[in-house]
């Protein structure tokens, strides 16, 4: 009988049972409040008249009115640069100890303020993810199992005085006494800054834990087991770890990985989704048969929402001056929104950079749709990664084969616009038949691409790669790591590049 474990899972039953779910919208004011305050007498809640907008009748109303929507560079440009730099109480009171840096899908890297009181907040949601475990029905046995998180490095670097590092090497250098028995690979080995090295180290290692849980994001872990699997001549990673039974995936969507990902098991395993970025920790999944995530409205971050629509959003993926932006009282479902957030770490209407959409508004359950510059829109498709990640499993299924990666962008032939796709299998296919089935798939499930189509998008074509020729390019950018997601869409120029790269690893 595992006791230490039956006490533990009684222990998080017993916790879910205690804690009773905010109501959302009320905790969001309070939360706005609470930032407000907190912030008032910084540089940028003077500049912004804190103190005003929490005297008005309509605070968030005010708070809209009042604070103009920042993305990245207009935040770092006009203010995050002095934290960096070493002042205090620029966006948030006090110094900050901790610089996120995130090399985005996007754009270029972005090097983040991340609080004490971040840190806090996110060690707070890990605790409640840990209790939502309550929901999955998981034995006993489960909780005295090792978590295996592959993160990035918490080989952490000097910058003007900060530690800095990607945001999953900095949480896991400051996780609890009371976790470290649990947690693999370890301080000695997360340490290490060279990704294969460290995946080495770890299957040297593997033989000597017992993993319950693995963390991190899809490409990166199945890297991880393969490596294992290959070291140590087994059929699958459960010869190995027979008691593994939970998979918290993150980043980037799940879906598309699923099919080779369980190739490497004996058996499916529970698949938690969250929503950890650079800016905080955002969602988590808290009950299974769903990979909605629920928004967690009481922890230090307040969330607004601008329908993503034509009127509110740039061809650039920027917010126009003016546009609608909504409370988390008045979002619908099944209509997507920018994201944007103001935090415990001085992000203050900050587009992150993702769309979403409510999948049950009664739960506060989002789905991530894609990304404000990773739209397919160039020929008036409106594709969002979503709608991709569907008909790739499509694909998946109709050819029975594993895709991994895939890449597309709105190219020139000549004088004409059409999409090229790269997408990784482990097959020879039909390249014309692919791109005539995921043609028609995306006609069928998107009006606006249907449309595109008939005008001005003339021709699709699909290329194939190994999945490998992803991680090189991946690596000889130096994006290789814990938090790192390749790029789903690209602008022409970038996507010329990456054929150019094609064509040298295939000579």
């Amino acid at each position: 009988m595992a006791i230490i474990g039956e006490l533990i899972k009684k222990a998080i039953d017993f916790t879910d049972k205690l804690v009773k779910q905010p109501d959302p919208v009320e905790a969001q004011k309070e939360v706005l409040v609470s930032l407000l305050t907190e912030a008032a007498n910084t540089d940028f809640g003077k500049h912004y008249n804190f103190e005003s907008i929490l005297n008005s009748a309509d605070v968030a109303k005010a708070f809209a009115e009042g604070i103009p929507v920042f993305d990245y560079d207009r935040l770092f440009k006009e203010w995050w640069h002095r934290v960096v730099d070493g002042e205090d109480d620029v966006t948030w009171p006090g110094s900050t100890h901790y610089l996120a840096l995130s090399s985005g899908t996007t754009s270029h890297s972005k090097t983040i303020p991340v609080t004490d009181e971040m840190l806090a907040a996110i060690r707070r949601s890990g605790m409640q993810q840990v209790a939502a475990l309550a929901n999955f029905n998981l034995p006993a046995e489960f909780f005295e199992k090792q978590i295996l998180m592959l993160g990035s490095s918490t080989d952490l670097k000097d910058i003007k005085g900060h530690l800095a590092g990607e945001i999953s090497g900095i949480s896991a250098s400051n996780i609890p006494f009371w976790f470290r028995g649990y947690y693999k690979p370890g301080k000695e080995i997360a340490n290490i800054s060279d990704f294969d090295e460290r995946i080495k180290e770890i299957a040297k290692q593997a033989p000597n834990w017992d993993i319950g849980s693995l963390s991190g994001i899809p490409a990166w872990i199945e890297l991880m087991l393969k490596e294992i699997i290959k070291q140590h001549n087994l059929k699958n990673i459960h010869e190995l770890w027979p008691n593994l039974a939970v998979y918290t995936t993150g980043g980037v969507a799940f879906d598309p990985y699923k099919k080779s990902f369980e190739k490497l098991l004996a058996h499916p395993l529970v698949y938690i989704d969250t929503y950890l970025a650079s800016e905080g920790f955002l969602a988590m999944q808290k009950r299974p048969h769903t990979s909605a995530m629920s928004l967690v409205v009481d922890n230090g971050i307040y969330f607004e929402f601008v329908p993503f629509e034509d009127k509110n959003i740039t061809s650039e993926g920027a917010i126009v001056e003016g546009a609608e932006v909504l409370t988390l009282a008045d979002v619908e479902e099944e209509q997507e929104y920018v994201l944007l957030i103001s935090t415990v770490s001085g992000a203050w209407r900050y587009m992150i950079g993702d769309t979403i959409m409510f999948t049950d508004k009664s739960r506060y359950e989002i789905k991530i749709t894609g990304r404000t510059k990773q739209f397919l829109n160039v020929a008036g498709s409106q594709l969002s990664v979503l709608q991709m990640n569907k008909a790739i499993q499509d694909m998946e299924d109709a050819y029975d084969t594993a895709i991994q990666e895939f890449v597309v962008a709105t190219i020139h032939r000549g004088d004409e616009l059409i999409d090229r796709w790269y997408i990784s299998t482990d097959k020879d296919l039909d390249k014309a038949a692919v791109a005539k089935a995921l043609d028609q798939n995306l006609k069928d499930n998107n009006k606006n691409y249907a449309v595109a189509r008939t005008r001005a998008l003339k021709d699709v074509e699909v290329e194939t790669v190994p999945v490998e020729f992803f991680h090189k390019w991946s690596e000889e950018n130096k994006k290789l790591g814990g938090q790192v997601k390749i790029p789903r869409v690209m602008k022409e120029e970038q996507f010329l590049e990456w054929e150019d790269f094609v064509k040298k690893h295939r000579a």
